[in-house]
């Protein structure tokens, strides 16, 4: 069997000493003072081993209705892993479901068949003698193009309500959109027939809903793409990249409206004003500080199984192999939020997450062509809530006057209220035509009153100087909980698209 720990010497040399310095620091701690808080004391990863000559490039993964996990594989096959949710993870099967698929993105479970994204169509698969491999395999449907390039690659969504489902077509390359319906999301109803949906994409790391139903995909870096961020498909909106807007020419019965063309040397929330179709982004990933590669996501909707962010999303990150989370919430008529890091360590590139119904987070891990953090060129993990509630910001609002704080637990009041204990910063990137943007127009502004609530676990932020259209990158080293510990992750980033009229 191969496993995902394969390290060399120097790896477990380095291990030791730092083990032995940590054990030294925490011996010759002063009494009573409290020591800082990992990430691995409230979230595990569970490691599964993949065997030899399974390459386990994870691409899209679903549950099945009996407790099976399915694994797509950005090699076009499909297995169907067994005793996946069991206590020993060496005990996993891997079978075989289907093979000679196109580097799939998207699966989903609806009526006894598994639906697969691959580049070229999204594809039927059952079962129908119960053998354990797919004997009815067909088109569900194909109406976008694919001409070879490297970059074309489709991901798809699970179902919503109505059953439909909904896929985002990334351009061919970074520049262009040579193949029908590039750059577009599409949404495909339960008989298979398509309704172009939403256009200005790029390249697309994951697409899904969060808990009301709405739908978002996440976008990295590129033309017309300062940074990676998470958006809203809103129906007929435009996403920024005008690439695919050609295919306008293909809606024939006037169900959407051409957007205006995009301005290059702006900012989104100037483009946003301008132009009416335009959706800016709901939030942005500050380039390399948050990642550098934003793919799948999940929701959160284990009512607590998770831990304390039940409605939250999670996304992957592959370059840094990370899983992220973020908070979002509407003002106005536009989606904004915060993201916070996560969880660090993912032995491979974080890019197909799949919240479980026990509460524990899937990561399907793969590195090919972009290369991550974790060494391994592929991994199956899991990410499990130790049921220790961490000290975190479990959300952060929009008010009219600065932002207001929802904490895990009760903060100690006098380095809640130390002004010292608190820095913000906000930036922005500009709205271009050429690849990613640094981040510019900075400024500092200024924490000017802080108030705490009586239990403790709300602090509101008055601040002068907030700036619409930024990310306001807030850092709360000094902040303690009433038993002393400083917070897991002290930095929040929120994407201020609208600031709060009351």
């Amino acid at each position: 069997m191969r496993t995902q720990n394969t390290f060399g010497t120097q790896y477990w040399l380095a291990a030791l000493i730092l083990f032995s310095i940590a054990g030294f620091s925490r011996q010759n701690a002063v009494a009573g003072e409290k020591l800082e808080s990992v990430e691995s004391d409230y979230y595990e990863i569970i490691r599964y081993p993949i065997p030899e000559g399974i390459v386990l490039e994870a691409g899209a993964v679903e549950i099945l209705p009996d407790q099976t996990v399915a694994i797509a594989t950005r090699r076009g096959q499909i297995f169907i892993v067994h005793n996946f949710f069991g206590d020993d993870p060496q005990k996993v099967e891997y079978r075989l479901f289907a093979d000679g698929l196109h580097e799939v993105l998207g699966l989903t479970w609806r009526d006894g068949s598994l639906y697969a994204t691959q580049r070229c169509e999204v594809t039927r698969l059952r079962d129908s003698d119960q053998d354990g491999l797919a004997d009815e395999i067909e088109t569900f449907n194909d109406d976008w193009g694919i001409n070879g390039d490297y970059h074309e690659y489709a991901f798809g969504s699970p179902f919503d309500k109505d059953g439909n489902m909904y896929v985002a077509l990334c351009l061919t390359g970074s520049f262009g959109s040579d193949s029908k319906w590039r750059g577009w999301s599409l949404k495909i109803d339960r008989d298979g027939k398509m309704t172009p949906f939403a256009s200005g994409l790029r390249s697309p790391g994951g697409i899904g809903f969060d808990l009301n139903g709405e739908l978002f995909y996440t976008d990295n870096q590129g033309p017309w793409n300062g940074t990676c961020s998470l958006k809203w498909l809103k129906p007929g909106a435009f996403q920024g990249h005008p690439a695919g807007l050609k295919w306008y020419s293909l809606v024939s019965d006037g169900s959407l409206r051409l957007p205006e063309a995009a301005k290059s040397g702006t900012r989104m929330i100037e483009e946003a004003d301008r132009n009416p179709d335009y959706e800016p982004p709901a939030i942005l990933f500050p380039y390399q500080k948050m990642g550098q590669s934003a793919s799948g996501f999940a929701c959160d909707d284990s009512e607590g199984r998770f831990g304390p962010f039940h409605g939250q999303m999670f996304v992957g990150d592959v370059t840094h192999s990370t899983v992220m989370r973020c908070y979002l919430e509407k003002v106005g008529d536009h989606y904004q939020g915060a993201c916070f890091p996560f969880r660090e360590g993912l032995s491979s590139g974080s890019l197909a997450l799949k919240m479980a119904s026990d509460g524990s987070l899937i990561v399907g891990g793969t590195n090919r062509g972009w290369g991550s953090r974790g060494t391994e060129p592929f991994a199956l993990e899991r990410l499990r809530w130790k049921k220790v509630v961490p000290f975190e910001i479990q959300a952060m609002r929009a008010a009219s006057d600065g932002f207001l704080l929802t904490l895990t637990e009760p903060v100690d009041v006098d380095s809640a209220k130390a002004i010292d204990s608190w820095s913000i910063q906000t930036y922005t990137y500009i709205f271009q035509e050429s690849y990613g943007s640094p981040e510019v127009d900075h400024t500092t502004p200024k924490i000017r009153e802080i108030h705490v609530s009586d239990d403790g676990l709300q602090v509101h932020l008055v601040i002068d100087g907030l700036k619409r259209g930024h990310v306001h990158e807030l850092q709360a080293s000094g902040v303690r909980s009433r038993g002393g510990n400083p917070l897991l992750h002290s930095l929040a980033y929120y994407t201020l698209n609208s600031i709060p009229k009351e």
